[in-house]
């Protein structure tokens, strides 16, 4: 009876792919089917000694799978890391494409490929898009700042077994809507009983592949309590504790901010105890002239913090670079400020990794803000080093716009116009539905 009322074709799809018009993926820049395509960046694009990697962008259409299959199935190197940009799309097609990837043993990161050759700038429109098709590789640059993979792109993204969000980009997730097209005149309590049924199996569907990703059964409670109109972005805490990224300090490249004083920036989340909470910090390097330079570090106040911290940056085991001394606080941000020299730029680019050292000074210590504690900063009690990869590319196109040296007096204020602190900036990036 109910196969003689009824001709379903079930989707389970992000709710844009409802509207006949322009659709708010077109709108947002992102393509109606998924690409794929090898791209080849400047060196150290995609970290040290990488600079080739996959792409896959745009929204997941009915035969993304057999697609990325048949590319993949070219690609030799396995070990190349794969960028996500998305807004979902298919769900049965994302799960199909996460089983390739975990096949593959992938790496999957969330970031934004573009291609200097698409001259107007959309990334989306015909002309891109073949050059992107072509066979081969294509130049591209690779930018993890405002990158999303939302929706079904979420459950693509869990099929790599290696999984790293930046900081600065966006996994963000919601329940799935189920479309079907009726015929004929069915009695409403049918419909409704068939919508109850699909829905059960699409939970039943999402349990069992989560669990087979290895991830936490949270996500998928938390996925069911969102709505489809909405999406919730997961925060480091939820990456962490579900088991999707959980690097315990999770960093950006070094990477040029092209303000009206550019600077180079750098954005870390550092996991404090369990995992139930991060740390927010962020690093920039501006060019005051061509002989000396200044660096800032600007992170989350942490209220429970005993004591006053004095903060210390090296690099390599000797030299230090700047701080060794008591932070400004700008509202719940506190702040440190230095100029360095270019012999000091020179030994940060050099090294590999920066190693900040913090210490609390004891009760009978000093605490005098302005006073120099780099003579005895003890920056042993606690260390963490971030990588400087992308710092000698940023530096060197500051260096191409930065003033000669002056004789003038130095800047009275160690603190330049532009230290209002963006160290929420993945807050910006989160996506509309």
């Amino acid at each position: 009876m109910f196969s003689r009322l009824l001709f379903f074709v079930a989707l389970l799809l992000i709710p844009s792919v409802l509207r006949a018009e322009e659709t708010p993926v077109e709108k947002a820049g992102f393509a109606k089917r998924l690409t794929i395509y090898l791209a080849r960046g400047p060196a150290n694009a995609c970290g040290a000694g990488c600079d080739r990697w996959i792409a896959i962008e745009g929204e997941i259409d009915r035969d993304a799978a057999a697609r990325i299959r048949r590319f993949l199935a070219g690609v030799k190197d396995t070990q190349l890391p794969i960028y996500l940009h998305s807004p979902g799309g298919n769900v049965e097609q994302s799960y199909a494409i996460a089983r390739l990837l975990r096949a593959r043993k992938a790496v999957a990161r969330v970031g934004r490929t573009s291609v200097p050759a698409c001259s107007t700038g959309t990334q989306v429109d015909a002309a891109c898009l073949k050059i992107k098709s072509a066979k081969g590789e294509v130049e591209a640059e690779l930018a993890t700042r405002n990158a999303m993979c939302v929706s079904a792109c979420a459950y693509l993204f869990l099929g790599a077994t290696s999984r790293e969000v930046a900081p600065d980009s966006v996994v963000a997730v919601h329940n799935s809507k189920l479309m079907f097209v009726v015929h004929g005149h069915p009695p409403p309590q049918v419909v409704a009983d068939f919508r109850r049924r699909e829905m059960v199996s699409a939970d039943r569907d999402r349990n069992a592949f989560l669990a087979a990703m290895g991830i936490s059964r949270e996500l998928s409670e938390l996925i069911r309590t969102v709505k489809y109109e909405n999406l919730h972005v997961l925060t480091r805490p939820e990456l962490y504790r579900f088991g999707i990224d959980t690097r315990p300090l999770p960093e950006t490249l070094w990477a040029v901010e092209k303000e009206t004083r550019p600077y180079v920036r750098k954005i870390a989340q550092q996991k404090k105890a369990d995992g139930s909470a991060f740390r927010m910090m962020e690093w920039r390097l501006l060019c005051e002239n061509k002989d000396r330079g200044r660096l800032m570090f600007v992170r989350e106040f942490d209220e429970g913090a005993a004591g006053k911290s004095t903060v210390v940056m090296t690099a390599g085991a000797d030299k230090t670079v700047a701080f060794g001394r008591l932070p400004a606080r700008f509202g719940k941000y506190e702040v440190w400020s230095d100029a360095v020299s270019s012999d000091t730029v020179k030994a940060m680019l050099a090294a590999p990794h920066l190693q900040v050292g913090e210490s609390t000074p004891s009760s009978d210590a000093k605490s005098d803000p302005k006073s120099d504690a780099k003579s005895d900063p003890k920056p042993g009690l606690l260390t963490f080093d971030i990588d400087t990869t992308g710092l000698e590319q940023g530096w060197t196109q500051l260096l191409a716009s930065c003033p000669a040296a002056t004789a003038g007096p130095k800047p009275a204020s160690p603190f330049p116009a532009v230290v209002s602190p963006s160290v929420n900036a993945a807050r910006a990036a989160s996506p509309s539905p």
